[in-house]
């Protein structure tokens, strides 16, 4: 029997195909889990709806994170076609352009900085905190993280903060909500090429000093970082919660990290 049968899952930040969490999405749907999907503004709608048709979903929504109302609104709209549902995927994050290049010191501001935390951040317990109800006494959520959020990564900058409040926000929730059955962890994925990547200074610079030093020699895919997602959601990982785990192909546990910056 597939690992997901029976679980509903709600799937946020797929842009493209090539999105990480269209990767999750279809290692969800491959065990069996039924999917929903959100959306963020309405230029994304038609994409996402038809992206939802690779795995047999209709159930498309809108939700700005930015906006409490919007995302109490989605669950509004969700509750009319699941009354209850496993769990979540929290793929979203979001700095300005200007804040992503240069020295952090001097790029930093304070919109940018308020705003990067917000998204990438605050987004993933304020949907936690209008869906509760909702989750199932087994439920899991899962975000999505990076090693800057441990690490000064050149041109990261304040993505990099907004990603350590990201995983100390994993450990609170998976602190409050585990007393229901509710875990919570994250994903922290290797760099990836995709639309939200494209974004920083030198990406290309970051994929193949990754290849050349993560212990296994090469890049990994949205397709490992969505089996990993699997294991989150299946019983198989009932134990476990408040966890980061990286999926990185080693490289956050190298010496020679300095080197990425030298390249870059």
């Amino acid at each position: 029997m597939a690992l997901l049968s029976n679980k509903r899952i709600l799937v946020t930040g797929i842009a493209n195909n090539r999105s990480i969490a269209y990767g999750i999405a279809q290692s969800l749907h491959r065990e069996g889990a039924e999917l929903a999907f959100t959306y963020h503004t309405d230029k994304l709608k038609l994409r996402v709806q038809n992206l939802s048709k690779n795995f047999d979903s209709d159930i498309v929504l809108p939700c700005d994170v930015s906006e409490d109302s919007c995302i109490d609104k989605l669950f509004v709209e969700l509750n009319k076609k699941w009354s209850t549902f496993d769990g979540f995927v929290h793929a979203i994050a979001f700095a300005p352009t200007d804040q992503l290049t240069g020295d952090y010191v001097d790029t930093v501001t304070r919109e940018g900085f308020t705003l990067s935390h917000t998204i990438s951040s605050y987004s993933f317990v304020g949907i936690a905190k209008a869906c509760r109800n909702m989750l199932t006494n087994s439920a899991s959520l899962v975000t999505l993280t990076y090693l800057g959020a441990m690490r000064a990564t050149p041109y990261y900058n304040v993505m990099g903060l907004a990603k350590a409040s990201l995983e100390a926000n994993t450990r609170y929730m998976a602190n409050a909500m585990g007393p229901k059955g509710i875990r919570v962890n994250a994903i922290s994925c290797g760099p990836v090429r995709t639309l939200a990547s494209s974004g920083i200074k030198n990406f290309k610079k970051m994929l193949l000093c990754y290849q050349r030093q993560s212990p296994i020699r090469r890049n990994i895919s949205i397709e490992e970082i969505g089996n990993v997602a699997v294991f989150l959601f299946s019983d198989l990982s009932s134990g476990i919660t408040g966890e980061i785990i990286y999926v990185d192909g080693g490289f956050n546990i190298a010496s020679n990290i300095d080197d990425v910056e030298q390249s870059m």
